[in-house]
C-alpha cells in the first residue's frame, strides 16, 4: 500500500520521474479498489451514474483520474519520453499497446533532462 499512498501523495506532480514499481503497484492497488467499489454498488444495488458505474465507481474514478495520469506521465519521463505520448492511448488497440510497451521497459541509466533516476534516489524501504 505504501506505493500506492506514494503516488497519492504527489497527486497532480507531473514534473520528475517514477520507477516501474510504483507505477505498477499503483495500478495493481488501484485495480483492486475499483473492484471493490463496483462490487459494493451492486450489492448495495446503488443507482448508476452512467452506464457499468454505480455512484461509489464513479466517485473513486473522479478522485484517482489525476493521479492515474500524473503517475503515467511520470514514468514516460523515466525513460526519457515526453508525458505528451500518455496521448496515444486515445487511438483504438494499437495506443494502448504501444502505452503498455512503454510502461514494462526499463528506466534510463542515470541522470534524464526529467530529472536523476528515482532507482538511484530511493534509498527509502518501500515494502508491499
Amino acid at each position: 500500500m505504501n506505493w500506492y499512498f506514494a503516488v497519492i501523495r504527489k497527486y497532480a506532480q507531473f514534473q520528475g520521474r517514477s520507477r516501474r514499481k510504483e507505477f505498477w503497484f499503483f495500478t495493481l492497488i488501484n485495480a483492486c479498489i475499483s473492484l471493490a467499489c463496483s462490487l459494493v454498488d451492486t450489492t448495495l444495488q446503488l443507482p448508476t451514474v452512467m452506464e457499468g458505474y454505480g455512484v461509489l465507481g464513479a466517485l473513486y474514478a473522479a478522485f484517482a483520474f489525476i493521479p492515474t495520469v500524473a503517475v503515467t506521465v511520470r514514468r514516460l519521463h523515466d525513460q526519457d519520453r515526453t508525458g505528451w505520448w500518455a496521448l496515444i492511448m486515445l487511438i483504438p488497440i494499437v495506443g494502448i499497446l504501444v502505452l503498455l510497451y512503454f510502461m514494462v521497459q526499463n528506466s534510463t541509466e542515470g541522470s534524464n533532462r526529467f530529472g536523476r533516476n528515482p532507482k538511484q534516489n530511493d534509498n527509502s524501504t518501500l515494502s508491499v
